[in-house]
């Protein structure tokens, strides 16, 4: 099982995690700490869950390739070398394009979860983390690119699970991305197309989750783009937010770092 009292965070520099409480994980990040992803089992995105993204797509998801509306969740794997944490640096790739910032709602799976129900979803989930699912800006969503969404770094996940109890409903929370302290970009988790409970049933239909998974409910239409130097702020409802900052590649013995 994948459990937690309270707000769990894992520090840079320490060993291990630490289960603690609001106040306590709150005067931890006052001091600008930063730290580790607080989870270590895979992550999912999940593509085309917000109802402005697929309205966005008009008539071309009636055409080929789509055809349709997707009928079941279009998912994408986050692999271990996009995982990042809570005040990590973000390289790059290409300044003229920058990095899509999309702030999705991670919900962390508590136990194995097969068929589960949606009426019983909410048992399985230990709780909640803001996931900064970065990409690449492109325009086709058909067959989810591993170069545009699986760059190093492209999965900053943190800083602290939430314990579902503190979470009263996941699925009315308000989303902000702001850049450089500006006007925050806002959405919510209620344009989701699938909301929590249902996204769970509809995906452990056809795979198991495992405890300590992180299924995020997907990333609002309309993002902001990042560039070199700008540093990012996501929040969701009550969430301890996540920081991230965004670098150029340098050159160091002959390896990009």
């Amino acid at each position: 099982m994948f459990a937690l009292a309270d707000h769990l965070l894992h520090p840079e520099g320490h060993a291990l995690p630490h289960d603690v409480d609001a106040h306590a994980a709150a005067a931890l990040l006052a001091r600008g700490i930063a730290c580790r992803p607080p989870v270590r089992g895979a992550i999912y995105g999940t593509l085309l869950n917000d109802r402005a993204a697929l309205e966005a797509l008009g008539d071309a998801m009636h055409a080929a390739p789509y055809k349709s509306p997707p009928e079941a969740p279009v998912l994408y794997l986050k692999p271990r070398n996009t995982l990042a944490g809570h005040r990590a640096q973000i390289v790059v790739p290409d300044d003229t394009l920058g990095v899509e910032v999309g702030a999705s709602l991670g919900v962390v799976i508590g136990r194995t979860a097969t068929r589960v129900s949606a009426e019983r979803a909410f048992n399985y989930i230990a709780g909640y983390t803001v996931v900064a699912d970065l990409s690449v800006p492109h325009a086709s969503v058909y067959r989810p690119s591993v170069r545009f969404r699986a760059r190093d770094g492209f999965c900053a996940v943190g800083p602290a699970v939430v314990a579902a109890r503190h979470v009263a409903n996941p699925d009315e929370l308000a989303i902000a991305v702001s850049l450089n302290g500006a006007d925050a970009f806002a959405a919510t988790t209620a344009s989701s197309v699938r909301h929590v409970a249902r996204l769970l049933a509809d995906v452990t239909d056809f795979m198991t989750l495992a405890a300590g998974d992180v299924i995020t409910l997907g990333v609002p239409h309309g993002s902001p783009i990042a560039h070199i130097g700008d540093a990012a702020t996501l929040s969701i409802g009550a969430l301890p937010p996540l920081h991230v900052s965004f670098v150029g590649s340098k050159e160091s013995d002959g390896e990009q770092q």
